[in-house]
């Protein structure tokens, strides 16, 4: 029995460096979580601000500018923005991608995007 002495040490030490490791591991997925939340929720939002930009009687401004000033807004940068303005009555599609800066543990800062699409049918919006 003299040769255990210890051993229970050994192994608390071992779990208790297990348990830090799956902790940092559930707060960097965490972060990456929420952070991918903020970046969807911010494209989602200015994609349709952009959407109904595209349009002049409809929107007020440029709608890349719309869409940052959104984005923005709700925590996050443009990255892209496929929305022409249109003078015509046709239907429109624009994407927005927006970016977020995470904290990462280990890693880091890690950006974490996300992308949407909406749609603006001026001929709708007019009522016709």
């Amino acid at each position: 029995m003299r040769g255990d002495r210890g051993s229970v040490t050994l192994v608390m030490t071992g779990l208790v460096a297990v348990l830090a490791v799956s902790a940092m591991a559930v707060a960097a997925l965490a972060s990456l979580y929420a952070a991918r939340a903020q970046a969807q929720a911010a494209a989602d939002a200015g994609a349709l601000a952009a959407a109904v930009a595209t349009y002049p009687p409809a929107g007020d401004g440029e709608p890349a500018a719309r869409a940052r000033s959104v984005v923005e807004a709700n925590g996050a940068y443009l990255v892209g923005c496929r929305c022409a303005r249109d003078s015509g009555l046709g239907s429109r599609v624009v994407e927005v991608i927006a970016g977020v800066r995470a904290l990462v543990p280990v890693f880091g800062e890690v950006t974490v995007r996300g992308s949407s699409r909406a749609e603006f049918d001026p001929m709708r919006w007019l009522g016709a």
